[in-house]
């Protein structure tokens, strides 16, 4: 198997005149536009000095500019390492210094912060890159040639490293291989019939596995083009949306459209397939969604570790609930918690194996270990359960982990800085239903003997050192969190206690 960009280039070369994307502002890109741009900053990252295995840290906003910078460095080998820009200086601090990038491109605004930071030291060279794509990157890629060798790589060569966190808190890097991001992609355009004629509405990250790796790569691998929006917004998606044959999307997305009037039959009427992931679909939003449009939305199953698993299929029953049976090539087992595998019907930790799973955790061989069995299946950390068609129902996390907006939220991470706040004792951060959402972030606070810290001042705090998202909604003051007799949280009881916690402000 070849590397994942002599795929791409394929693609890039037959459809050379095509329009690629259009983006918001009304700026088309062909497959040759972005195949010269690609290469031209391909050949500024290597004049500075970056060699194939190299990383590249990105912390941009969504351009056409990012998705060309995103081809570069897979061209010339070098790993991909993008980060959101709601990410604080502290945290980016970590990232940078566990990632260990040669270049970081950033966006203008962060430049001087980020040049400030304790790890920026072991940085060659930083550039600029900003969301109308202006920047000393693009500066500096005008000057070069617009020729560029592809690098001959390994299937086992990285692509890229993301990151994750997780119960310990501690962001773990996941690096993913040539070979894990070009068989999913394949896998997805035969599963979900990507062909030329597609036309994607892209409104999602492009820091994340699902915007990056699954939407991109179904256009690249099948030469579809794009519908290129920088954010959701729900009359620019509508609008779009006659023109389009493909959405992919969150459920926040769905919620949202359904808010709408305009949403109707006669406007999705083009669309041939809506997909939904990142968080769970709840089927009420399903049932509203195929009432509205005559559409039953496709929920499919994925990770950052693994890209995706399971899906529903394109012709046959998509189960509301489900997120349908594994995709070829993707082996899954429902196990007990000694690792015995458990019959359909039964819930119990979910192990995948497969060509898509992740090479290991950045760093942390001992962890890698630890989250691997002896033959090679992952185990995800879901709960799950297997019906007797063989469709997965994801019913729960194992490890707490919150979706928020599509979003991973990891509960330690959040605890772990709110217990160092003055007046507090101990915390719980859970998740619990939203309309909009899908989950939001709910922090349960123990305060020490006599003090009693204010929720304003918790959350105010925590915008000041976490991400916008991870930020909780609610902060609720307790006496105490409940325990089991192994005196672990009980957080399922905490879940249930609070579930209706946003139902009032939702029916207003």
């Amino acid at each position: 198997m070849s590397s994942l960009f002599s795929h791409i280039e394929r693609q890039l070369d037959q459809h050379a005149d095509k329009e690629l994307l259009c983006a918001e502002n009304g700026r088309r890109l062909s497959y040759s536009d972005v195949n010269a741009i690609s290469a031209q900053m391909a050949n500024v990252l290597s004049d500075l000095g970056a060699e194939a295995g190299d990383r590249v840290s990105v912390l941009v906003n969504k351009s056409p500019e990012n998705l060309c910078l995103y081809l570069a460095c897979l061209r010339a080998g070098f790993v991909y390492h993008p980060m959101n820009m709601a990410y604080t200086d502290a945290e980016l601090d970590f990232f940078i210094g566990d990632a260990e990038p040669v270049v970081v491109v950033c966006d203008p605004a962060r430049h001087d912060a980020l040049k400030a930071l304790p790890s920026a030291n072991a940085v060659k060279h930083f550039l600029t890159l900003d969301e109308s794509g202006r920047g000393s990157l693009t500066d500096a890629a005008k000057k070069c040639t617009s020729s560029f060798s592809t690098a001959k790589l390994a299937d086992d060569d990285l692509a890229a490293l993301l990151y994750s966190s997780g119960t310990t808190g501690r962001p773990k890097g996941i690096m993913l291989t040539q070979r894990n991001l070009i068989s999913n992609a394949r896998t997805l355009v035969d599963a979900w019939g990507f062909s030329e004629n597609d036309c994607l509405l892209h409104a999602l990250p492009i820091f994340h596995v699902h915007g990056l790796f699954v939407a991109i790569g179904c256009v690249l691998l099948s030469g579809a083009s794009m519908r290129w929006f920088a954010n959701f917004d729900t009359d620019q998606v509508l609008d779009a949306m006659p023109g389009c044959t493909v959405m992919m999307g969150v459920p926040t997305y769905y919620v949202r459209l359904l808010a709408s009037d305009r949403l109707s039959t006669d406007t999705a009427s083009n669309i041939r397939l809506f997909v939904s992931g990142s968080a769970p679909l709840l089927e009420e939003t399903f049932q509203a969604f195929e009432a509205r449009t005559g559409h039953c939305i496709l929920e499919r199953y994925g990770m950052t570790e693994t890209n995706m698993n399971t899906s529903n299929p394109l012709d046959g029953t998509r189960k509301p609930g489900t997120v349908g049976p594994p995709l070829p090539g993707v082996e899954v087992r429902i196990s007990d918690d000694a690792g015995k595998p458990l019959p359909a019907g039964e819930i119990g930790n979910l192990w995948v194996r497969g060509p898509n799973v992740f090479k290991g955790y950045w760093k942390l061989p001992d962890k890698t270990a630890e989250d691997f069995d002896g033959a090679g299946y992952f185990r995800t950390g879901d709960n799950a359960v297997v019906d007797d068609d063989g469709y997965v129902s994801i019913v729960g996390r194992a490890k707490d982990m919150v979706i928020s907006g599509g979003l991973n939220v990891y509960p330690k991470e959040i605890e772990m800085f709110i217990d160092d706040l003055e007046g507090v004792r101990e915390s719980a951060v859970i998740g619990v239903p939203h309309a909009d959402f899908g989950e939001a972030v709910v922090a349960v606070v123990v305060p020490e003997a006599g003090r009693r810290p204010e929720e304003d001042a918790v959350i105010e705090a925590c915008k000041q050192d976490l991400a916008n998202f991870k930020v909780p909604k609610r902060v609720l003051i307790v006496d105490e969190l409940p325990r089991n007799s192994m005196a672990k949280v009980q957080k399922n009881l905490l879940r249930q206690t609070y579930k209706s916690l946003f139902a009032k402000e939702q029916k207003t």
